[in-house]
C-alpha cells in the first residue's frame, strides 16, 4: 500500500466519521421535536391553529411524522439524500411560516437557525450519508 493510498483511505474514513457526527447533530432536534409534537397533539394543534394553519390536528400529526421519521432516516443514514432534501424544504417552510416575526429577536434567531439547518441538509443531500450508514451497507 502506497502512502497516497493510505492517506486517501484515512481521508475517506475521517470524512465518513465527520458526516456521521453531522447526521447525529442534525437529527437530534428533529427526533425530539417530532416526538414532542406526536405526544402532545392537542397542544401542537392549538399552536398551529393560532398560526392560522389549516386542519391543525392533521397538520400536527403530519409535521410530527416528518420530523420524527426524517430524523430517524438522517440518524441511520437511510435514504439520506432524499430525507435531507425533504427536511431542507420542510425547514425553510417552517422558517417562513412560523418564524417571520423578526421584531422579536427570538423569532429572528429561530429563522436564522432554520436557514443554517437547511444549509446542513443541503450539504448532506450533496455528500450523501458516508460509509457509516444504512445507505452504504445497501449500496
Amino acid at each position: 500500500m502506497s502512502i497516497s493510498t493510505s492517506t486517501a483511505a484515512g481521508t475517506t474514513s475521517n470524512a465518513s466519521a465527520t458526516i456521521l457526527v453531522g447526521r447525529i447533530l442534525l437529527s437530534i432536534i428533529f427526533l425530539l421535536s417530532g416526538f414532542g409534537k406526536l405526544t402532545a397533539i392537542a397542544g401542537t394543534a392549538g399552536y398551529f391553529g393560532a398560526l392560522g394553519l389549516p386542519v391543525p390536528t392533521v397538520t400536527a400529526v403530519v409535521v410530527g411524522l416528518i420530523e420524527l421519521l426524517g430524523g430517524i432516516a438522517i440518524l441511520l443514514g437511510f435514504q439520506t439524500r432524499i430525507a435531507a432534501w425533504v427536511l431542507a424544504v420542510f425547514t425553510i417552510a417552517t422558517a417562513l411560516v412560523a418564524h417571520t416575526g423578526w421584531a422579536d429577536q427570538m423569532q429572528m434567531i429561530n429563522f436564522l437557525k432554520n436557514l443554517a439547518i437547511t444549509g446542513g441538509f443541503i450539504l448532506l443531500a450533496t455528500s450523501g450519508a458516508g460509509a457509516y450508514s444504512v445507505d452504504a451497507r445497501r449500496g
